[in-house]
This record gives structure tokens, C-alpha cells and sequence, in this order.
């Protein structure tokens, strides 16, 4: 039995949606603790969770990065907000979906065994753990880590992606539309910035592991990955 844990501090939605759920033959939990909800999910182990974004003291954006730095299980938003600029917050701080109020049961229902299916499913990849590896780098996609040398660092879901798209051209130029295309699915909602901003982040995060300037800039075409720390070896 799948147990779905719900983040919503809305009692009235929150026990509607436990009561739809248990419906289908799932277990439905509904969160009390919005000051540790990461402590709840631990305890809980739920399969898939669903995430009001507007929570007591941190918002849902917060807990969803929480959630995403330990588990790669579903977690679908569900908010009043209707702003494009949400649900492109939600996806970038780890969401798989959003939902936006008011909504039809029928609607997250379906959208629950949709996401169950891809994770544990009958879509579900039957093989081992995937990973990306560059000159002794080592990505692990799905648990959005980064090893070199026994040393790791955790990333975002965007800056995985990016650096992904690096590491696969093997010390090849990767444009910036390809980057874009590969980091947001749709870009008409991006800054011209946002990517720049991006490269920044994850150069930092290389810093942690000790590697400097592996990020080459490419005026006007784009990036380009290279293994400098060899030079250290």
C-alpha cells in the first residue's frame, strides 16, 4: 500500500483530500507539524507527498528542497496561486507537478497514480542507479550528488541538470539555447540572466570540491566543461 503524505494546513482540504485518497486504497497522512515536516517525512518514509506552497513560518518552496535533498520521491504542489512565475519556482525547487486551487479530486487523484506509476510503476526504470561520469566526476542524477576524489557535494535540481549537460559533451562546447532548452522546458519565462546565475551557482559548488575555473565561458555561443583538476593529480 502507497502512503501519501499531505502537507496542508488548510484542516478542511487537508481531510477531503485524506478522505479521496483512502478511496482508492492508499494510506493518506496529513502532516500536524509544519515546524519539522522534514522530520515528518522521515518518519513517515511516504511513497509521494503533496505540498501546499503558502505553510506556517517556511513556505512549501522550502520544504520541497528539504525533501528533494533526501528523497527523489514525487511531490505534487497544490496552491491557490496561479502566477506561471509559481509553478516555474515549484519545478526549479524540485516539484514533479502542480496543482492549482480551487481543483477537482478526480483531477490530483489521477495526477497521484500517474506519478506513482513513473516512480514505482509500470514506468518505472528497472535498472541501476544512473550515473555521469567525466574525468574521474561523478554525477549521480537522481540523489543530486556530486563526488570527486571520495569528497561530495550536494546540488540543486537545476544545477544537476546543467552540469549533466556538461559533463555528456566531454569537454565540447554546449550552446546556451541548448542549455536553456535542456534546463526549462519552456523559456519564454526566463531572464536572459537566469542562466548566467545558474553557471554561477554551480561553479561555487565545484569550488567545494576544490575544482577551479572548469567552467569555460564562450562569449556569445556558451559553455564549455573542462578538467582542469587533472592539473592537481
Amino acid at each position: 500500500m502507497f502512503t501519501i503524505m499531505i502537507v496542508e494546513d488548510d484542516q478542511k482540504i487537508s481531510k477531503l483530500l485524506q478522505s479521496y485518497i483512502e478511496k482508492y486504497d492508499y494510506r493518506a497522512k496529513i502532516t500536524e507539524d509544519f515546524d519539522d515536516v522534514t522530520g515528518e517525512f522521515q518518519r513517515l518514509q511516504p511513497d509521494l507527498v503533496i505540498l501546499d506552497v503558502n505553510l506556517p513560518r517556511y513556505d512549501g518552496f522550502y520544504w520541497c528542497r528539504q525533501i528533494r535533498s533526501i528523497s527523489t520521491c514525487p511531490i505534487l504542489f497544490i496552491s491557490a496561486r496561479e502566477g506561471k512565475m509559481e509553478q516555474v519556482m515549484a519545478l526549479e525547487n524540485g516539484a514533479d507537478d502542480y496543482i492549482t486551487k480551487p481543483f477537482h479530486y478526480e483531477v490530483v487523484m489521477a495526477k497521484i497514480k500517474s506519478h506513482l506509476r513513473r516512480a514505482y510503476g509500470t514506468y518505472a526504470a528497472q535498472t541501476a542507479e544512473r550515473t555521469v561520469e567525466f574525468a574521474g566526476l561523478t554525477l549521480y542524477p537522481e540523489r543530486l550528488v556530486l563526488t570527486l576524489q571520495g569528497k561530495s557535494i550536494e546540488l540543486g535540481h537545476k544545477e544537476s541538470k546543467l552540469l549533466e549537460t556538461l559533463m555528456e559533451r566531454d569537454s565540447r562546447l554546449v550552446s546556451r539555447d541548448r542549455l536553456l532548452e535542456k534546463l526549462w522546458d519552456d523559456q519564454h519565462f526566463i531572464d536572459d540572466n537566469t542562466l548566467n546565475v545558474y553557471v554561477t551557482r554551480v561553479r561555487k559548488k565545484l569550488k567545494e570540491l576544490g575544482i577551479e575555473n572548469a567552467i569555460e565561458t564562450i562569449r556569445g555561443a556558451g559553455y564549455m566543461l573542462k578538467a582542469t583538476w587533472r592539473e592537481d593529480e
